[in-house]
C-alpha cells in the first residue's frame, strides 16, 4: 500500500517553494464618493476581483460584455488537444471568444467569459447518455440565465454556440433577456472529407457491417476521416446547422453568420462583427425584446421550411417563443407555413443533391434564401436585427454586396458548383423536384399529431401523385435497443412497419432514435420499411420515419396499445403535406379507422412499456415538469405558473385525502 502511495505522491523539492503572501495589484480602483456610499458591496468587490485577475485598474470604466459559450475540451498553445471535448462543435469555440473579446477590448469595453459546455447527440446515440440529451437543453438554458444574472454589472451578452442542444439552449437563454442587448455567434460547420462519408452517414457503419453491406476495413477507414476539420457542427443540415439558420432568420446574428467554416478567417471575422454589433446595440439601447418578436418567430419558421431543416426545431422554436414571451406556434401554424413555403435548398441530408453545409454558406446562406422568400412575400421584413437595421435593410445590402458575389465565385472556383444549384428560386426548385419538408399526420394512432420529414422519403416509394402508401402488419418494439438489435440480426424485412413505443419524454427523455432511422436509410431494403415512434429523430434522419407521436405510449397514448400483427395503414401526401396513420385491423379482420380507434380505446397499454431502467431522476423530473407545461408540442418548456398551479392543487388534494 505504501509503495502505491509513493508512486502517486512523487517527491520534488520544488513543490516546497511555497509563498504565503503577495504584493497585490498596483494602482487604485476608480472609486468615487457616490460609489462608496450608494453602490452594492458586490459591485465594489467585483472591481477588486477584476484587478485581481490581472485587468488594469485604469481600464475599469468600460461597458461590460459577457461572452457565454459552449466551449469544451482543452488545448495547448499550439492548439493540440490536452483534453478532448465531447465533439468538434465546441472544440474551436474558444477562438471565436478570443476574437470577440479582443474586439471589445479595442473599443474600451470589458469582456467577461463563462462556459456551459454541451453533449454530442452523435456520441450518445444508442446509449443511456441519450436520456439526458433533450432535458439538457432546459438545464443549460437555466444555467446560462443564472450566469447572466450573476454578473449584475453586465451591459450586454454575446452567446457563442454550435450544436444540437447547446445552441438552442443559448438562443432560449438570450431570448429571455428581454431588456439586455444580446447577439448570437454561431459556431459554424466542419468541412466534409475529400474522400469518404459525411458525419451522418458514417454513424451507420455498425448497421451496414452487420448486414454485410460494408467490410471491416471500409468501416474503419470511413470512420476515421468523417470529421475532416477539428471544429464546427456536422456537415449536414441537422439540428446544429438548422439552429444556426434559425438564429439568423430571427435577426439574432449578424448577416451571413450561419454555417461559416470553423477556424477560417471569414468565421473569425464574423465574431469581430458580432462584437461590434453588440457594442452598437448597447449604445443605441436596442434590446432583445426589440428583436425576438412574433414576426421574428414567423421568419424562423418560414426559413426553417425553405431550408428543409431538422424536425427538432419543432421542439426548439416554440421554446424560444416562450422564453421571449411571444405567441407559441401551434401545430396548425406549422402546417400552414410548411404548405405555403417552398423548399429552396439542396443540402445533406435531404438533397436531392447532397451538398454539404459549407456550400450552402458559399451560395449565400440565410440572406440568399430570404431574398427568394422576400420575392414570394413570405417573410416579414420589418423586424429589427442586431445590426441596428431592419431585415429589409440587411437584405437590400446583401443583394448588392461584393461579399455575395465573391462567395458565389469562390463556390464555383473551389467545387465547380453554381450557387443556384444549392439555393434555388421557387421555379428551379420545383423543376429539380424539391418538395416542402414536413407533414403532420394524424389518425387513431396519433390523435394529438405526429411529424414526418416527407421530403426525405425515397422518391421511388412515391406514386405519380407524390403519395406514400404503406399497409402492413406491425412489429412492435418497446426500446430502441430492441429495435436496432432486430435490424442488426436481420429480423426486419422489406415491407415491415416498425412501431417503437415507450420512448417519449416519460420513457426515455424523448430520445433520438437516429441509429434506427440511419440504418433504415442506408440499408438496401430500408426504403421499404416504415417506422412510427413516440420518440424524436436526429436532424439528419431521413426516410419514411414518423415521430413525435402524441400522446406517447406511457401517457396512455394509442401507440402504446399496438400489438404485433396489428394491421397499420400509412398514407403521406408529400405534395399537399397531409397524412394519416391508422390501426385498421388485426389477424384476419380489417375494419375502419373509427372502429380501430374504439378497439385501441378498449385495450390496455402494452405491459412491456416502462420508463427506461436507467432513466435518471433528473430526466424524470424534466419529463413531469414539461408534461404539465404543455408537452412536446409546446416546446417541452417549464411554464412556471402552470407548474406552481399544479403543485398547489396537488398539495391541496393530498391534504384533503
Amino acid at each position: 500500500m505504501m509503495d502505491k502511495i509513493d508512486r502517486i505522491m512523487v517527491d520534488n523539492e520544488e513543490i516546497y517553494d511555497i509563498k504565503t503572501v503577495a504584493r497585490g495589484p498596483i494602482g487604485k480602483l476608480p472609486l468615487t464618493d457616490k460609489m462608496l456610499r450608494k453602490s452594492p458591496s458586490g459591485n465594489l468587490f467585483g472591481l477588486s476581483q477584476n484587478v485581481g485577475m490581472g485587468w488594469s485598474p485604469n481600464m475599469l470604466d468600460g461597458k461590460q460584455i459577457l461572452l457565454l459559450s459552449t466551449q469544451g475540451g482543452l488545448k495547448d498553445e499550439e492548439g493540440n488537444p490536452l483534453a478532448l471535448g465531447y465533439h468538434t462543435g465546441h472544440w474551436e469555440v474558444d477562438l471565436l471568444m478570443k476574437e470577440a473579446a479582443n474586439e471589445i477590448t479595442q473599443h474600451a469595453g470589458i469582456p467577461f467569459a463563462a462556459y456551459v459546455s454541451d453533449p454530442c447527440d452523435g456520441r450518445t446515440q444508442g446509449t443511456t447518455g441519450m436520456f439526458d440529451s433533450f432535458p439538457y437543453r432546459n438545464d443549460a438554458a437555466m444555467v446560462h440565465r443564472r450566469l447572466i444574472r450573476s454578473l449584475p454589472t453586465r451591459d450586454a451578452v454575446l452567446g457563442i454556440g454550435t450544436c444540437d442542444k447547446g445552441l438552442p439552449a443559448m438562443i432560449i437563454a438570450l431570448a429571455s433577456m428581454h431588456d439586455l442587448p444580446t447577439v448570437i455567434i454561431p459556431g459554424g460547420v466542419t468541412l466534409p472529407p475529400l474522400y469518404g462519408e459525411d458525419a451522418g452517414k458514417v454513424q451507420t457503419i455498425g448497421a451496414r457491417y452487420s448486414n454485410d453491406e460494408l467490410s471491416l476495413e471500409e468501416a474503419a477507414e470511413l470512420g476515421c476521416m468523417a470529421c475532416a476539420t477539428p471544429g464546427g457542427g456536422c456537415q449536414f443540415l441537422g439540428t446544429a446547422a438548422t439552429a444556426q439558420v434559425v438564429a439568423e432568420a430571427m435577426g439574432m446574428t449578424v448577416p451571413h453568420a450561419a454555417l461559416a467554416p470553423s477556424g477560417q478567417k471569414v468565421w473569425k471575422e464574423m465574431a469581430r462583427e458580432s462584437a461590434r454589433a453588440i457594442i452598437a446595440m448597447e449604445q443605441e439601447k436596442i434590446t432583445t425584446k426589440d428583436i425576438v418578436t412574433d414576426d421574428a418567430i414567423h421568419n424562423a419558421m418560414v426559413v426553417h421550411a425553405a431550408f428543409g431543416g431538422s424536425t427538432n426545431l419543432l421542439l426548439h422554436i416554440p421554446a424560444i417563443a416562450h422564453a421571449a414571451k411571444c405567441t407559441i406556434p401551434s401545430i396548425e401554424d406549422w402546417q400552414r407555413i410548411n404548405k405555403e413555403t417552398p423548399r429552396l435548398v439542396s443540402v445533406l441530408p435531404n438533397g436531392p443533391i447532397p451538398h454539404p453545409t459549407i456550400r450552402a454558406f458559399l451560395a449565400g446562406g440565410v440572406p440568399e434564401v430570404m431574398l427568394h422568400l422576400r420575392d414570394l412575400g413570405l417573410i416579414r421584413e420589418n423586424i429589427m436585427t442586431v445590426t441596428g437595421h431592419t431585415m429589409k435593410e440587411n437584405l437590400d445590402w446583401w443583394e448588392h454586396s461584393e461579399r455575395r458575389q465573391k462567395m458565389k465565385q469562390k463556390l464555383k472556383e473551389a467545387d465547380q458548383i453554381d450557387a443556384d444549384e444549392v439555393i434555388m428560386s421557387k421555379e428551379k426548385a420545383k423543376e429539380r423536384g424539391l418538395t416542402s419538408t414536413v407533414t403532420f399526420p394524424t389518425g387513431n394512432i396519433a390523435p394529438e399529431g405526429a411529424v414526418i420529414k416527407s421530403t426525405s422519403i425515397d422518391p421511388s416509394r412515391l406514386d405519380k401523385n407524390q403519395i406514400y402508401y404503406h399497409k402492413s402488419t406491425a412489429k412492435v418494439f418497446t426500446s430502441e435497443a430492441s429495435a436496432i438489435e432486430a435490424i442488426k440480426t436481420k429480423q426486419i424485412k422489406k415491407g415491415d412497419i416498425m412501431i417503437l413505443t415507450g420512448c417519449g419524454p416519460l420513457g426515455t427523455g424523448m430520445e433520438e432514435t437516429y441509429q434506427v432511422t440511419s440504418a433504415l436509410k442506408h440499408l438496401s431494403y430500408g426504403k421499404y420499411v416504415t417506422l412510427i415512434t413516440d420518440a424524436r429523430f436526429s436532424g439528419v434522419s431521413t426516410g419514411a420515419c414518423i415521430g413525435h407521436v402524441g400522446p406517447e405510449g406511457l401517457a396512455d397514448g394509442p401507440i402504446g396499445k399496438l400489438q404485433d400483427g396489428d394491421l397499420i395503414e400509412v398514407r403521406i401526401d408529400a405534395k399537399h403535406l397531409e397524412g394519416s396513420i391508422n390501426f385498421i385491423g388485426h389477424a384476419d379482420q380489417e375494419f375502419s379507422s373509427e372502429e380501430g380507434a374504439r378497439v385501441l380505446a378498449s385495450r390496455k397499454v402494452n405491459p412491456n412499456i416502462q420508463p427506461a431502467e436507467k432513466l435518471p431522476d433528473d430526466t424524470r423530473l424534466w419529463a413531469a415538469l414539461q408534461k404539465v407545461s404543455g408537452g412536446t408540442w409546446k416546446g417541452s418548456v417549464y411554464d412556471v405558473d402552470r407548474i406552481v398551479e399544479v403543485l398547489a392543487a396537488g398539495e391541496k388534494a393530498l391534504k384533503e385525502k
